[in-house]
């Protein structure tokens, strides 16, 4: 199972400290929510932050842009470093070809999916992307409970990747924790999402262990 911890719940007082044993850990990836409090009802950070923490995260980023347009951002989101590009189905009404800008920047592309809009919407795009991320919690805040059906949805999905061949990644974000992990993988999902239980932990590498473990 790949883990991707949340920056967003991270401690912003102590960055250095908390990626200090980040980049120790079993952890894969770091996950970046870009919020705009325009798509989602929140703001979380700006390009002048995420290239700090670029510069002192050794692990590959998995930016999530939960914000309108993100196409205008391509270029920045390379300028990290970025391993994968992740944008809303619902932010774009012309997915395909923002997904085609991602790839000629050389990053991998996701597609990110809202907890109402259902699988069957990426039937003409899921052998094209690397990646799709079901939000298991309305996007915008953390620490929100988990949205019992995203394991239909997981299985769904990866029924429809196997049937069309597609390679894409399963990601979920949203309520994970030891107990809805298990459930999640079970359903089919590769990747796991995962802030409050990982960066609240008593000890969150060993947090990470216990998901990387599933």
């Amino acid at each position: 199972m790949i883990i991707s911890p949340s920056l967003l719940s991270a401690d912003f007082a102590n960055l250095e400290a908390e990626m200090e044993w980040f980049n120790k850990s079993s952890a894969d990836w770091l996950h970046i929510d870009v919020m705009d409090g325009v798509f989602v009802p929140n703001i979380s950070f700006g390009f002048p932050v995420l290239k700090h923490v670029a510069r002192i995260c050794e692990k590959p980023l998995d930016v999530h842009l939960m914000i309108v347009q993100p196409e205008k951002f391509v270029n920045e989101v390379k300028a990290l470093g970025t391993y994968l590009m992740n944008v809303h189905y619902e932010a774009c009404p012309h997915l395909h070809r923002v997904i085609g800008q991602i790839h000629e920047a050389g990053m991998k592309a996701g597609v990110t999916l809202n907890p109402a809009t259902p699988v069957s919407v990426l039937e003409d795009i899921v052998c094209d992307v690397d990646l799709v991320l079901l939000m298991s919690v309305n996007p915008g805040f953390g620490g929100q409970k988990f949205i019992p059906h995203t394991l239909e949805k997981v299985a769904s999905l990866r029924r429809m990747l196997d049937r069309t061949g597609s390679k894409a990644l399963i990601e979920v974000d949203g309520g994970v924790n030891i107990e809805t992990g298990r459930q999640l993988k079970a359903a089919g999902a590769d990747v796991l999402v995962a802030g409050n239980y990982i960066f609240s932990a008593p000890d969150p590498a060993k947090a990470c262990e216990m998901l990387s473990g599933l």
